[in-house]
């Protein structure tokens, strides 16, 4: 399973046990919710056959206090769940700053406080609710006190003989006492059997909330380990990084000096044959091309040491692009006695430092090879641009080459490179002469249509 269905599937059991916990809680305040009911409605029940049989008298001789009156008892015990149900809502899931949560969490104690009196205490299982809805929000260590405080104020509530309610409530047994011994078991039993099946709803609350809890930690350890894995491959990341780009730097300075070399010494030795024809001949023109030749051997001269600085070439520092190569072209072709033509097309819009000198070392790289390789007298350099891609064209009248057979040289080898370090393409084929064709994108989008 690779790492992204793993993470999928730890978010859908994280979400299945949340789920599974919310409908844990939900059934316990349904059952609550149906056994409040139940105890109200019997109570109410009771108290109102005593009073049409009669017995009202006897009935109020053993209690220390009146009872609620059946329909007000009734709805004040199920108005009070009902109340304590939103507050616990409120309490779990609302978005609350902590003093209204607490706020929120006196209210509901209070609410069952006024529910355990209205059910005369006949029915302690809401305590367990309240307690739920506590546990449901419990975390740290601040939280802790609170929890411990409000379950004991809870329970000391519910044992009304440690309590004030002790000479208040009517017990439940005075209630069941008006029925034969065999009803009144069976009352007993049922509601014995209700408030343990409340407990078991409880504790099984209890376990699911563990679970999560548990696989919580599991989580948080896991992601830990994930991280530390994480970090520990960023390192090794970093490192390998470095030396990559360390060897890129290497190969990017070997490639600047070799353009740079290559197109000034072929430029040179070109003039040089010129000249060794010339001194006989027309010794003035002879100085003058030995005058040329020495600019080129110093320009190129220059554009080495800026390489070695890691810096662009002199022309592109202090020219325009189209400047630059012009200039370039027109040295060029006085130093080695080609003819040249450079047409522009459509000129190019917004390219980036990077583009730019790309595109003045193909011109560069492709007239020292028209020369030093082809021999060529005659090289037509052409620039357009269409459909947001640059093209770059260079067909020399050179003896060409056999492009089956034709290995890649230093030269030719590095202007892919270029090319593919910005989604370029370099294509060459031989037909009367050399041709190089150079596609540049102008942004990352026209890559897609290279």
């Amino acid at each position: 399973m690779s790492d992204t269905s793993l993470r999928r599937a730890k978010r859908l059991a994280r979400a299945l046990d949340a789920s599974e916990l919310h409908q844990m809680h939900d059934v316990l305040i349904i059952y609550n919710g149906m056994v409040v009911t139940l105890t109200a409605a019997f109570m109410s029940l009771t108290q109102d056959k005593i009073i049409r049989s009669f017995h009202a008298r006897a009935f109020l001789e053993q209690l220390s206090s009146v009872p609620l009156p059946p329909v007000s008892g009734f709805f004040t015990s199920v108005g009070a769940f009902l109340l304590l149900a939103l507050l616990g809502w409120l309490y779990r899931e609302g978005k609350m700053m902590p003093t209204m949560r607490y706020a929120c969490l006196t209210a509901e104690i209070f609410v069952c406080i006024v529910l355990l009196r209205s059910l005369d205490l006949a029915y302690d299982g809401v305590v367990l609710l309240v307690v739920a809805d506590l546990l449901h929000r419990y975390s740290g260590r601040h939280q802790l006190v609170v929890l411990t405080c409000a379950m004991l104020g809870l329970y000391a509530i519910v044992d009304y003989n440690a309590m004030f309610f002790e000479h208040q409530v009517t017990p439940f047994d005075v209630y069941t006492s008006y029925y034969a011994p065999s009803a009144r078991s069976w009352i007993h039993l049922m509601h014995t059997g209700l408030a343990s099946f409340n407990l078991i709803l409880f504790v099984f609350y209890l376990t699911l909330l563990i679970r999560q809890n548990h696989q919580e930690k599991q989580r948080i350890a896991s992601l830990n380990a994930q991280l530390e894995e994480a970090n520990t491959r960023l390192r090794a990341y970093a490192i390998e990084a470095e030396s990559m780009a360390e060897t890129r730097e290497r190969n990017r300075l070997a490639r600047e000096i070799h353009d740079t070399l290559g197109h000034a010494l072929t430029g040179i030795a070109a003039g040089l044959d010129a000249t060794a024809l010339l001194v006989d001949l027309a010794p003035d023109k002879a100085k003058e091309q030995l005058v040329k030749i020495k600019e080129t051997a110093l320009r190129g001269l220059k554009d080495v040491r800026r390489s070695v600085k890691k810096l662009r070439p002199d022309d592109l520092e202090h020219l325009p692009l189209r400047q630059a190569i012009a200039n370039m072209v027109e040295e060029f072709a006085n130093s080695t006695g080609m003819k040249i033509d450079f047409e522009v097309l459509e000129w190019p819009e917004r390219l980036r430092p990077d583009q730019e000198e790309v595109l003045y070392r193909v011109v560069q790289e492709g007239m020292t090879n028209a020369r030093r390789h082809g021999h060529a007298k005659h090289l037509e350099i052409t620039i357009g641009a269409k459909r947001g891609a640059i093209y770059l064209l260079l067909a020399d009248d050179g003896e060409g080459a056999d492009i089956a057979e034709l290995e890649k040289g230093f030269g030719l080898r590095h202007m892919q490179e270029r090319l593919a370090l910005l989604h370029g393409k370099l294509r060459y084929w031989s037909d009367s002469g050399f041709t190089l064709e150079a596609i540049l994108p102008e942004n990352e989008e026209a890559s897609n249509f290279l």
